[in-house]
Parts: C-alpha cells; sequence; structure tokens
C-alpha cells in the first residue's frame, strides 16, 4: 500500500508492480519537495507583514516545544482596519504560494486576529491588547 500526495489530495493506492511503485514514490517526493516547509511559511509570513507596515514582528521558534506548531508570530496593527487588512492580505498571500488550508480566528474582533497556516500560527493584535497578553513571555 502505498499513500501518494497531490497538492490537495491524499491517495491511497494498492499496488504489486515493483515499477509503479517506484514511479509513485517519485512522484510523491517531487510534490513533497515543491510543498512549503514551516519556515519557508514563516518567511512569507513575515515578509508579508513587513511590506504591509506591520508593528514589533516577531517569531518565536516552538519546533519541540508543542505539537501545534512550528511556529508563532505574532506583530501589532495600528488600528482595527489594519489589523483587518493584514489578516486579509496575508490569508491571500499565503493561498497564492499554495497553503490552502489556512483558517482565521477572530474575524468579528477589532483588536486580535489570529491565523493558523497549519505549522505556522499568526497572531495580530491591536498593541494594547499584545501588552496585555504578553505572548512573547
Amino acid at each position: 500500500m502505498i499513500l501518494f500526495f497531490q497538492k490537495k489530495n491524499i491517495h491511497l493506492i494498492q499496488t504489486t508492480n515493483q515499477n509503479t511503485r517506484a514511479k509513485i514514490l517519485e512522484k510523491t517526493l517531487e510534490v513533497t519537495k515543491d510543498r512549503l516547509s514551516s519556515c519557508g511559511i514563516k518567511k512569507i509570513v513575515e515578509k508579508t507583514l513587513n511590506q504591509n507596515k506591520a508593528v514589533n514582528i516577531v517569531s518565536i521558534n516552538l519546533k519541540g516545544k508543542t505539537s501545534i506548531a512550528d511556529y508563532m508570530v505574532i506583530a501589532s496593527g495600528t488600528s482595527s482596519r489594519h489589523i483587518q487588512s493584514l489578516s486579509e492580505i496575508l490569508l491571500k498571500e499565503l493561498q497564492k504560494n499554495g497553503v490552502y488550508k489556512c483558517k482565521m480566528e477572530g474575524r468579528t474582533s477589532h483588536d486580535w486576529k489570529l491565523i493558523d497556516a497549519i505549522d505556522v500560527i499568526i497572531h495580530i493584535f491591536h498593541p494594547e491588547k499584545r501588552k496585555f497578553y504578553e505572548l512573547e513571555k
């Protein structure tokens, strides 16, 4: 039995033919190479936040500390509209780069957004809320 990964789907293939297995495994490795690593996702997030004038961007390496994510990125926006724009732009940029299963929490909140980008968690806060929660500590 072989699991075959495509961009959005996982296929289970049963075969006894060795040549077929070799081709499937080779294709699987190619697709896996194309998938962004958590470090690649983090770099896209940091670049996008920086280009869109997010304030005080901090990345925390969570590898080996939790299984929830590899990185947590924390940033501040200057206003509720800026926070909303940052989160929407970030979602679009991640999707453009092949990270399709991102989820956003806090859509109705004016001072905090959380984006779950699979192996990277992004918090975008209003500066006062960020100071209150002190996630960096």
